[in-house]
């Protein structure tokens, strides 16, 4: 069962991870599913509840290296939840930790490519975002996503560009405010906020 599980998840993170998260899945007892591509988020964890166990999903078009970096973000919320229930903040210290522990294993094993690496280890260094909203880490993780379409990162993007996403709306490209763009529909005239590395297609006026 441990072997069929490996098998499987060597299809999405690097096979000599797979046996370390083969053994997590049974030692949690945890249901483990690969999910399709959600735009609102890489991965996620649902505590125990209603006398089910404990569930982490993880989209299923992350390349290798951002879905193990997704699986140990989603896991270390398990074991937030194991030792402190609810009672401490989703991304706080205690999170963090864990974090940093249950990617040990991977960094010591040198699994991350040398740039992602280093941005996992820098990042670990001061954890000041969780891993996934974590610029640096995502910039060195998108590197190894496959080419797609006529994909820009909105940050590389003038002001006022007019882009579409992949759902085909439009926007033209304002001001960042912290970490995200303010971008102005053109379908409605509404307001959305952008994460800097989200893929965009650049349509002209």
């Amino acid at each position: 069962m441990v072997v069929e599980k490996e098998n499987i998840l060597a299809q999405y993170m690097p096979a000599s991870a797979a046996p370390v998260v083969a053994r997590w899945i049974d030692y949690f007892q945890c249901e483990f599913k690969i999910s399709r591509s959600r735009a609102t988020k890489l991965g996620d964890y649902r505590h125990p509840f209603n006398g089910l166990g404990h569930k982490i999903s993880v989209n299923n078009n992350l390349n290798n290296y951002a879905f193990l970096v997704t699986t140990v973000h989603e896991f270390a919320h398990l074991l937030t939840w194991n030792d402190h229930k609810n009672k401490v903040k989703p991304h706080g210290e205690e999170w963090k930790r864990n974090f940093k522990r249950m990617m040990v294993p991977f960094l010591e094993k040198q699994i991350f490519p040398k740039d992602v690496q280093l941005a996992i280890v820098r990042y670990l260094d001061n954890p000041s975002a969780a891993s996934c909203t974590d610029l640096n880490l995502s910039r060195a993780l998108k590197k190894y996503d496959p080419s797609t379409y006529n994909a820009h990162k909105l940050e590389e993007l003038p002001l006022n560009a007019t882009f579409t996403i992949k759902d085909g709306r439009r926007f033209k490209k304002g001001e960042r405010l912290r970490k995200r763009y303010r971008c102005t529909s053109l379908d409605n005239g509404n307001i959305y906020l952008f994460n800097p590395l989200a893929e965009v297609s650049l349509t002209g006026t």
